[in-house]
């Protein structure tokens, strides 16, 4: 099966690597890493900014290609498929976003700190993210979806409702952090930085919302229903306080 996406448009080597780390969330990792300043020589198109560092062009178009995400829903039910595009589309692309979205945060809030546009305290909302979506995550990986690749228990709907209680949380987080970033709009005159760190935030936060809808609404119901079923239609497996001992 291929893995292109019609979605994904092909990087254009004539933006501006400025532009480039606006657009694209992760770019400014890769930057870094490189040594092409996107801030101040933000103006040099990709092929200038590589020709002059002496890399090589396709093979910096080959990594940023790989920070592309398709906007498309999956379309994927069955859960064993699912749960394994959950863990790569989701749980893999936070782990790798929120390290850079921090360290931008701490760069804006330090360089920009008289701006009465600031973020004050955006790196350490995500820091406090990170910890807690790293915490689901690996209960995730190590005790619920196993459970659920073995075809689930009885028992599931437990470790289930654990986890929509810690979406709900992940939800109102989101909502801070929008309300904090003008839902991730930068003010007139924002850095390059400070432009990226808005887009990265921004498609963390579309991320999240779309990785709780597949898990609370396409491959938790197919478990819990069963759950209910094998605990007599309600009672122990519901929702609701049991007194069974």
């Amino acid at each position: 099966m291929s893995t292109t996406s019609p979605e994904i448009q092909a990087l254009n080597p004539a933006m501006s690597i400025g532009q480039i780390a606006v657009d694209l969330p992760g770019a400014t990792a890769v930057f870094r890493r490189l040594k092409l300043d996107f801030c101040c020589g933000g103006h040099l198109s990709l092929t200038s900014a590589t020709a002059e560092k002496g890399l090589d062009l396709q093979a910096v178009l080959a990594e940023l290609a790989q920070l592309q995400r398709p906007s498309t829903a999956t379309g994927i039910t069955e859960p064993n498929p699912l749960i394994d595009h959950i863990v790569a589309r989701y749980h893999q692309v936070h782990k790798a976003q929120l390290p850079e979205l921090i360290r931008m945060a701490q760069r804006v809030e330090s360089v920009h700190r008289a701006n009465p546009n600031v973020p004050a305290g955006l790196a350490s909302l995500l820091e406090a993210v990170q910890q807690d979506l790293l915490s689901h995550m690996h209960k995730e990986e190590a005790i619920l979806f196993p459970m659920l690749k073995s075809g689930g228990n009885p028992f599931v709907n437990q470790p289930i409702s654990v986890m929509r209680a810690e979406h709900v949380d992940h939800i109102a987080t989101l909502e801070k952090l929008a309300s904090m970033t003008n839902d991730a709009t930068p003010p007139e005159g924002a850095c390059n930085t400070w432009r990226a760190l808005y887009a990265g935030i921004g498609q963390l936060c579309d991320d999240l919302y779309n990785h709780i809808h597949l898990e609370n609404n396409v491959l938790f119901p197919q478990f819990e229903a069963k759950a209910r079923q094998a605990m007599g239609g309600g009672g122990c497996g519901g929702s609701g306080g049991c007194s069974c001992s």
